[in-house]
């Protein structure tokens, strides 16, 4: 057999190896980093510190960004801008690593700044998707199956390219499938990808480790995390351009058996503007809590589980009493969506915490006061005198029904002799999934859902018009996660405050005892207002016995 060669590549291959030589042996004559950067990945973060056009005109390339810390490539160690060009970044808060490098290096990182148009930027603090790529994804992943098409065909991608691109498939797709929560979960062998959607969770894809630590180290980057910190729990924010819509992340680490488990929850501003209308509250319930939030004085608190949608529901009832005669402040932990016109302040570990912010809003004038958590004693303590002393306070608890919220504040210290002149209305809620209209099929309605139905219509208050009991209900036309349901809406159950309620109190009852003192006043439970909604078709029998638990 006979073997032909190209001498011209042979001769080019001889070339390069010895030009990456002679730069290692100077690079190690003047004390510099060396680095063969044909087959070393550039991070486009780095990259957009300088222009294309400045760094062929310097010949110096930022390539590596990890932090705070930038490494520069440079082809002559003599290079007259380099010390400039450092003390630029250096007045930016970098700290810059310097690397001599052949000029087939630069050539080569010179190449990528064509790539940049369609990469997404990473700085702390953010992450951008161009405008480009972001109509291409939105358009695209409209279901988990086209999110997972997409992450499964970036196998043919340099690992730091595969990286952005799945951040850019997740952000995008979360978005437009309205995720929650991406949560990226290392095993032994793959790593887990995740997204809630509409309160369940659903598998998008499988990973490789070596694509999940880059993907571990850009998020804690985003999120100004410590890189080298492995042990202990890390948390983090970040914002992503979305359109015309900035989706805040709250990006949470902890260490695991087989590595740092993630998870990012997507804060999207739209939601922050959802009325008090579009809550799912029962008219005639509603209309009674819109005379409660207008009184100059006294508590509104929502119960319920994490997630069940009590910060959502307080931002509505801000937006409802704003007006530009009040002032109203917040204390949140974080602060998740911006509400014109408010003042909102966030807790900050030990310098800033519910109770000492409290009692700074305190000395703020406020008319209105809107308490992320009511977590301890000193905090319902204090919120408690407010309400007495000529303010309005809302808060959150958590508590597994609207009269559950009595026996925790006295579980926390507060005299139950003050909650008749402190507290207005407590309110229970949770959050069921939303049937898509076009994705349903009618059953018959038997079994567990039948007799959940008929035990909940049987004790509607007094007034409740009682439908009839069909014989067939609405439920998913498919078994694919979460692709029948479109959004999720509350079911609510409130206590208003009264005499005979506030005598009643004086005298520590338990929880059980208090759900049979409000029988007499005649509103729904959230078993029943969950049925309600089911015979309309809004949502199934069997979503409200999940979430309810009976």
């Amino acid at each position: 057999m006979i073997e032909f060669f190209d001498g011209d590549k042979t001769l080019e291959a001889a070339r390069r190896a010895e030009a990456e030589d002679v730069a290692e042996i100077l690079a190690n004559r003047y004390n510099l980093g060396y680095i063969n950067l044909s087959s070393y990945p550039i991070n486009p973060e780095a990259l957009r510190l300088s222009t294309e056009h400045e760094s062929r005109a310097t010949r110096i390339v930022p390539f590596q960004k990890e932090g705070k810390i930038i490494s520069i490539a440079f082809d002559k160690a003599t290079n007259q801008h380099i010390d400039t060009f450092a003390q630029e970044l250096s007045s930016r808060g970098f700290s810059v690593e310097k690397f001599l490098v052949s000029q087939y290096s630069i050539e080569k990182a010179l190449t990528r700044y064509a790539d940049l148009d369609s990469v997404s930027t990473s700085t702390p603090g953010s992450f951008a998707i161009s405008e480009k790529r972001l109509a291409e994804e939105l358009a695209q992943l409209t279901s988990l199956a086209e999110i997972t098409k997409k992450v499964d065909s970036l196998t043919s991608l340099d690992k730091a390219r595969k990286a952005t691109r799945l951040l850019e498939i997740l952000f995008a797709g979360g978005t437009a499938l309205r995720a929650s929560d991406i949560h990226i979960e290392p095993n032994e062998e793959v790593v887990k990808i995740r997204f809630r959607v509409t309160g369940m969770l659903a598998d998008v894809s499988r990973i490789d480790l070596p694509i999940y630590s880059l993907i571990l180290s850009r998020i804690k980057i985003l999120s100004g995390m410590k890189l080298n910190v492995h042990t202990r729990p890390q948390d983090g924010r970040f914002s992503i351009k979305i359109g015309e819509n900035d989706v805040e992340v709250r990006a949470s680490v902890i260490p695991g058996a087989f590595g740092e488990s993630v998870v990012l929850r997507l804060l999207n501003s739209e939601q922050g503007r959802i009325t008090i209308d579009s809550l799912g509250i029962p008219q005639n319930l509603l209309s009674r809590i819109v005379k409660e939030i207008r009184k100059p004085n006294g508590m509104l608190l929502t119960t319920g589980p994490t997630g069940s949608g009590k910060t959502t529901a307080l931002y509505a009832f801000l937006q409802k009493i704003y007006s530009p005669d009040i002032k109203i402040i917040t204390i949140e932990d974080p602060v998740e969506y911006k509400l014109p016109g408010i003042v909102q302040t966030q807790v900050d570990g030990d310098t800033y915490t519910f109770a000492s912010g409290l009692r700074s809003l305190l000395r703020q004038d406020p008319d209105v006061i809107m308490i992320g958590e009511i977590r301890d004693s000193d905090v319902a303590g204090t919120a408690i005198r407010a309400s007495l002393t000529g303010h309005f306070v809302l808060s959150t608890l958590h508590t597994n029904s609207a009269a559950g919220t009595f026996p925790r504040l006295v579980n926390l210290g507060v005299d139950s002799r003050s909650f008749g002149s402190a507290i207005n209305v407590a309110l229970g809620q949770r959050l069921v999934r939303v049937l898509d209209p076009k994705k349903i099929k009618e059953v018959p309605l038997e079994g567990e859902d039948k007799a959940f139905a008929e035990k909940h219509l049987a004790t509607l208050p007094e007034g409740v018009e009682k439908p009839n009991l069909p014989t067939r209900q609405s439920v998913p036309s498919t078994d694919v996660p979460g692709e029948s349901f479109v959004s999720r809406i509350g079911i609510f159950e409130a206590i208003f405050m009264d005499d005979q309620l506030a005598t009643f109190l004086k005298t520590d009852p338990s929880e059980s005892e208090i759900k049979k003192e409000v029988l007499r006043q005649g509103t729904l439970t959230m078993a029943q207002d969950g049925v309600l909604k089911a015979l309309q078709g809004i949502t199934t029998i069997a979503e409200v016995r999940r979430v309810v638990g009976e």
